[in-house]
């Protein structure tokens, strides 16, 4: 929002997400809430699973995708639904010569790829607003058939070949294939939907191509989740020429009205049993029918009364050999209350037009100060790709266990994911990745978070405290992990990102919800205990037990008992050290709900008395000779241990654990301040060996808890910033370089563990054993940000290590931000950096965010720009013009003309004149109200 002279201003897009805070309009209803891939997840396994030994991918393939009924979801192509995944709406596509519609995306399995599963596909989320009102989808699809084979012959490849992408099998080399961008967009009323697809021929040659939209409602009935009569089903039935009346007993009436002039299609959407040869169909029109009515020309595959419970409208351009080179095919079609008869596809093009414009003034408004195109495009689609990760879930672990009614007899009772008992879902989630990751991660959605909280902190707010509630929270505390395991144990930030998403909130939009925080922390309250009561096994304040994503960094798999056998235990730095962390964030919580319920003081002791304990047990896993900490193997009940020295980010992580003390902290809480002076006297050997500068105070009179003195801080410091070690051109490595040459070995009962760096893609399963990972990054720079304000200039190191040049802790988190921005901008060559930004690289969006506002480090201002980004929360903004765009009206072959006039050109400069210098008088009048001096 834009705040001039105590006047709030908002665009529409936020005035919408005021709507739909205040509960008189349903926004976020409808959205992009089908996932990319529900084949081959582990919710969907069924009796087979069993005889294929849990493996997913080979019970629920691509091929039985188009066959099989879900019953936990549904996946397609740009899909939209309803938040209960009630009424889908996506697309299949076909250039009339591969041997199925494209209808899902296409990827690999663990065992099908050289480097495990992985999507081969080139699609792209272009764009998309909280409200999803305006949403922009692009895929690219061959005019050759697809080389489906290709990708599978490639398993033979050795694990140190590098994984083989769609691009290597040369299909796009001649530049023969559609760019298909799908467009969404609401009207003034959010039950009104408009749909819009334009196929540009990027080849030399005409092309036919097909495009089958597709309407369909989640199959409830085969379940026996809902039992209706036959009068009462649901239905999609054709009204008219281009008219399909929609009827569900949840949604009401609804109408679909197309452009004209598709063929269209009717069918229902059970299992093909006869295609799996698994028995006779129930009924006659099954789920691939459209597949085989357009591939297989089998007519009777369809309803010839146009009714059913999934509908496709077929549009064909195959005139005069198909659409012309550099020319595009457009679909149109709206989803609407009440019946129209014709589509006004004028109105409709200016509808498309409005909401475009209203979505370039919402992201401008966010980040409104100086960010390169480049940059800033990149933060636009990483909030895009977050967006478009979101997705109907739908889950009942009571009701999975028992098996499917179609299996009686099979119970799952025996099998993983016993931590799931209490997961009870029935929402929208954001998840980490739509295709490679359709399902919830904690940890993952911890992080996209707060990035979600910078355009929509209702819906962070919402997935973090959904996470902690009695349908999916276990009774025990633990917040279970992902759908193939909920057993598994990851990291604990679920209580930073609340923090962080409450702040961010504060900030940005003015709005404090200490409901929210409370709420949350109350019951991570009870995760915190579980952690202390499971994973301290020996009441040291050591913990052990692995965590997902990290396992493979050590020598052993740290999930599986140890090789070693006996009663050894694996005592993790890192675990040890995220603990550490999470006390201090309960620590930092409390004391922020202190402010408004002084009770919250005494939990705020609890926790820093907790730290202490914690972070000087930390000290067994430091090694004094490399200034580092490693994991050890103890024994005898810790009387005996053996140090595994490998350098990665499991010695890094310990820098996580900081947390600065504001001065006035000690005066706003005074029994806060006895309690900690009283540890202090009585126990100040650990208070000495665990507070930074305890007896002279940083910056500020401030005050550092820290697992890392100033001394341990540079010992590592020194190894992260040697380019030769951890500090890469493009970010922090999760593996020391120095292992390339030198492996680490060891030897237990006969066999040999080795850990070796190897960036990019590993020889096992997963990439972690050297690639820069964003999370592991993203908080480096929040605790090099923290020590920066508790010593300013009075400590710097080199950076890099051997260069001679000294940077402060803040100097060194702008750089390492800087090199982090490398993955995705444009390189010399003028070629792209990553091609998707969801899940934990959609933080690259924060740090733009951060760069572009200049005002991560309190600093003296240089200028006026600098001053007004770091000391007023007022975020400014352009006025975005809308210019007439000329757009394709009717279905046809035309170009769409992008370019505004010379008069419309010179008329922008004006503007952006008048605008520069308004902006610059609104600065310097609040510089000269707070008396900040300012140098020219």
């Amino acid at each position: 929002m834009v705040v001039l002279d105590g006047h709030e201003y908002l665009s529409e897009e936020e005035k919408r997400l005021k709507e739909d805070r205040d509960r008189t309009k349903d926004w976020r209803r409808w959205g992009p809430y089908v996932a990319e891939r529900q084949w081959a997840t582990g919710r969907l396994l069924g009796k087979p699973f069993q005889l294929v030994d849990g493996k997913p991918w080979t019970y629920f393939s691509h091929d039985h995708a188009r066959k099989r009924a879900y019953r936990w979801g549904k996946d397609d192509i740009a899909g939209v639904c309803d938040s209960h995944g009630l009424l889908n709406i996506a697309f299949s596509i076909w250039n009339g010569k591969d041997d199925i519609l494209k209808e899902w995306l296409f990827g690999v399995s663990n065992d099908e790829g050289n480097h495990g599963e992985s999507i081969k596909e080139a699609h792209f989320h272009l764009d998309n607003v909280p409200t999803h009102s305006y949403m922009k989808y692009l895929y690219k699809y061959p005019q050759a058939e697809f080389p489906y084979q290709k990708p599978l012959e490639q398993s033979r490849l050795p694990k140190e070949e590098r994984e083989y992408s769609l691009s290597d099998t040369g299909i796009f080399e001649d530049g023969a294939y559609w760019d298909i961008f799908i467009e969404f967009a609401k009207g003034d009323d959010p039950e009104e939907l408009h749909f819009r697809v334009c196929a540009w021929n990027r080849g030399s040659e005409p092309a036919p191509l097909h495009v089958i939209p597709q309407a369909w409602f989640r199959n409830t009935w085969a379940w026996r989740e809902e039992i209706f009569a036959s009068d009462e089903m649901p239905y999609l039935k054709m009204m008219g020429k281009n008219t399909v009346h929609v009827h569900h007993h949840s949604i009401g009436q609804r109408y679909l009205e197309f452009s004209p002039s598709p063929g269209v299609g009717s069918s229902g959407g059970d299992t093909n049993l006869e295609a799996l040869g698994s028995g006779t169909n129930k009924r006659p029109y099954v789920k691939d029918a459209f597949h085989r009515r357009i591939v297989n020309k089998r007519v009777e595959s369809v309803n010839p009364q146009q009714e059913g419970t999934k509908f496709a409208a077929w549009y064909v351009f195959d005139e005069g050999g198909g659409v012309p080179p550099g020319e595009c095919a457009v679909v149109r079609f709206k989803l609407l209350r009440e019946r129209q008869g014709y589509l006004d596809e004028e109105a409709f093009d200016d509808m498309m037009d409005v909401r475009k414009d209203e979505a370039d003034e919402f992201y401008y408004r966010l980040s409104p100060l100086h960010i390169a195109d480049d940059l800033r495009n990149i933060q636009r689609q990483a909030f895009a790709a977050l967006l478009w990760c979101k997705q109907y879930s739908h889950f009942n672990w009571e009701t999975w266990v028992k098996g499917d009614p179609i299996s009686p007899g099979f119970f799952r009772e025996n099998i993983r994911n016993k931590q799931g008992k209490q997961i009870h879902l029935d929402h929208v989630l954001s998840v980490r990745d739509s295709w490679e990751y359709p399902f919830t991660t904690p940890w993952d959605s911890a992080f996209g978070c707060v990035v979600m909280a910078m355009v929509d902190p209702e819906f962070a707010k919402h997935q973090l405290d959904l996470l902690t509630k009695e349908n999916y929270m276990q009774p025990s505390g633990q917040i279970p992990s992902n759908d193939c395991d909920f057993d598994q144990v990851e990291p604990p930030v679920h209580a930073w990102a609340a923090f962080r998403v409450f702040k961010i909130e504060r900030k940005l939009y003015g709005r404090q919800d200490l409901d929210f925080l409370e709420s949350v922390s109350q019951k991570l309250l009870l995760n915190f205990t579980w952690w202390v009561n499971r994973k301290d096994t020996e009441g040291k304040n050591i913990f052990e037990g692995g965590f997902l994503g990290l396992d493979n960094i050590s020598p052993f798999d740290r999930s599986a008992p140890l090789p070693t056998g006996g009663t050894a235990v694996l005592e993790q730095a890192d675990s040890t050290a995220w603990m550490a962390f999470y006390c201090l964030t309960m620590l930092n919580i409390a004391l922020e709900l202190a402010k408004y319920r002084r009770i919250y003081e005494r939990l705020a002791a609890k926790f820093f008395e907790h730290f202490i304990l914690i972070s000087d047990a930390m000290g067994n896993l430091r090694n004094t000779e490399d200034g580092f900490y490693y994991d050890a193997v103890s024994w005898g009940g810790g009387r005996r241990n053996r140090q595994l020295r490998v350098r990665s980010l499991v010695g890094l992580i310990p820098l996580f654990a900081t947390l600065t003390v504001e001065p006035e902290i000690h005066e706003k809480f005074p029994w806060f301040k006895d309690r900690l002076n009283w540890f202090i006297e009585n126990r100040g050997d650990l208070a000495e060996r665990n507070i930074v500068s305890i007896g002279t105070r940083g910056k500020g009179d401030r005050l550092l808890c820290a697992l890392a003195s100033k001394d341990r801080l540079e010992q590592i410091l020194k190894r992260l910033l040697d380019e030769d070690e951890f500090f890469s051109d493009y970010g922090v490595r999760s593996l020391s370089n120095y292992h390339k040459d030198s492996p680490y070995c060891v030897v237990s009962n006969g066999r040999q563990f080795e850990v070796g760096y190897q960036p990019g893609e590993s020889e096992g399963n997963t990439n972690w054993r050297g690639p820069i990972w964003m999370t592991v990054n993203f908080l480096l720079i929040e605790s090099l940000q923290r020590f920066y304000l508790l010593y300013s200039e009075s400590f710097k190191v080199e950076c890099p290590t051997g260069s001679g040049d000294f940077m402060n802790p803040g100097h060194v988190a702008e750089e390492l931000q800087h090199r982090l921005k490398h993955l995705f901008g444009r390189t010399d060559d003028g070629r792209c950096g990553a091609s998707h930004h969801c899940g934990s690289s959609s933080l690259i969006a924060r740090m733009i965010h951060d760069a572009g506002m200049k005002c991560r480090l309190p600093q003296i201002p240089r200028s006026v720009s600098i001053a007004a980004a770091h000391y007023f929360d007022e975020i400014f903004s352009r006025h975005v013009g809308c210019h007439p765009r000329s757009s394709v009206r009717s279905i046809g072959y035309h170009m769409l003309n992008n370019e505004a006039g010379d008069g419309a050109k010179e008329a922008d400069d004006v503007e952006k004149a008048d605008f520069d210098a308004h902006v610059a008088k609104y600065v310097s009048e609040q510089l000269e109200r707070v008396k900040i001096v300012v140098e020219t």
